[in-house]
């Protein structure tokens, strides 16, 4: 399931354009969420999971991470966070019972660099003590206040093994005061957009340092188009995915933070005619026309983003790349 790159380390880049939350008390929804086409699916141990049902959740966890078939999804727990009293018994329990069948921990509500500091030393104590690979588990880090978006720049380099930053709507628009109460929907009255800022700074954080930036949920379960114009929104400003709540808005997240066809196929003929103009055979030319369009250095930047996005969802090009003659 976890990728490595030839030098052995982690490629923490994985795809992660439907991010499926499921509740780690209900073993109906975990069995279910394995034959869904989400990219990645976290099991809960916070916000969807009672308090007095969070023991018995761990083992059930435990349960379906080392017997479900989870193949071609990233497989992550979201434990409950640092002010609480039962995060470090989550993170025990799921990662000695299941380490080599889990890719991440997210941890919510992240205030400051040290929280997360303080889950990698606990992930490498207990890969230590148990003879798993240390390093190999990611983490994920959930933006939910103010305090954690002003410190998300030192957060997003706390540990080589964050992977994500991911912004929590419900519990920051608290936070904040914010007057709506339709969790991903602009407040009334407010004449743009109130997340803009927000989404932007966490983008930011995360491109710098080489993470994946991930938008929260839109609880309006039902109301799939009402999902596709916020999706919409965050994967214009480069978002990579967006967390799902139901089955109904998977394939509409995927569709969403994937690249049209006809944007993938442009994107490789670029790559490819960039690798021709640069080559011995295209004249070693730092630039060339492809159409009507002059295509360089910062063009082949874009396509790559593009393409990957198309490769990783599965995409096939429909068009091929033919040399101009000499």
């Amino acid at each position: 399931m976890t990728e490595t790159t030839p030098a052995g380390t982690v490629n923490r880049l994985r795809p992660r354009r439907s991010c499926l939350a499921v509740p780690g008390s209900n073993p109906r929804f975990l069995e279910k969420a394995q034959g869904l086409a989400a990219d990645q699916v976290f099991l809960d141990l916070e916000d969807a999971c009672a308090p007095l049902a969070k023991p018995d959740a761990r083992h059930t966890i435990v349960k379906f991470l080392n017997e479900g078939d989870w193949t071609g999804k990233t497989r992550v727990v979201r434990v409950n966070d640092w002010t609480t009293h039962w995060t470090y018994r989550d993170v025990v329990t799921v990662v000695e019972g299941a380490g080599p069948n889990l890719d991440c921990i997210m941890l919510p509500k992240v205030q400051d660099a040290s929280q997360i500091v303080a889950l990698d030393l606990l992930l490498t104590q207990i890969e230590k003590t148990m003879g798993f690979e240390v390093g190999r588990i990611g983490i994920e880090a959930q933006i939910e206040n103010a305090r954690g978006l002003n410190n998300v720049n030192e957060i997003a380099q706390a540990s080589p093994r964050i992977e994500t930053i991911i912004f929590g709507p419900a519990d920051f628009m608290a936070s904040i005061n914010m007057k709506s109460l339709v969790v991903g929907e602009q407040p009334p009255g407010y004449p743009a957009d109130a997340y803009h800022y927000i989404l932007m700074k966490i983008l930011m954080a995360a491109r710098a340092n080489d993470l994946q930036a991930i938008d929260g949920p839109y609880l309006q379960i039902k109301n799939v188009d009402g999902f596709r114009a916020v999706a919409g929104r965050a994967a214009a400003l480069g978002f990579d995915g967006k967390w799902v709540l139901h089955p109904g808005q998977v394939e509409a997240a995927n569709e969403v933070f994937s690249p049209s066809q006809e944007d993938y196929d442009h994107a490789e003929l670029i790559l490819d005619a960039y690798e021709w103009c640069t080559s011995e055979a295209g004249g070693k030319k730092g630039s060339a026309m492809l159409g009507d369009e002059m295509i360089d250095e910062a063009s082949r930047k874009m396509a790559l983003v593009i393409a990957g996005k198309g490769r990783a969802a599965g995409m096939r090009r429909t068009s091929k790349f033919e040399a101009p003659e000499a």
